[in-house]
């Protein structure tokens, strides 16, 4: 991905990261934006190493 800089009210580029499910059961799944793209209304958040266990 190239160097992007987005501006507020500017629709976010695809992209896949593994994230996880922590209920009912943990569980790491990958997501992709374009799956939810036109279908529900996102909230995208980075919290790197939040929920790491040590």
């Amino acid at each position: 991905m190239a160097n992007t800089k987005l501006k507020v009210g500017d629709h976010a580029p695809n992209f896949k990261l593994r994230g996880v499910i922590t209920k009912p059961e943990v569980k790491r799944v990958d997501v992709q934006l374009s799956d939810y793209a036109g279908t529900h209304n996102l909230i995208i958040a980075f919290h790197p190493f939040a929920f790491t266990a040590t």
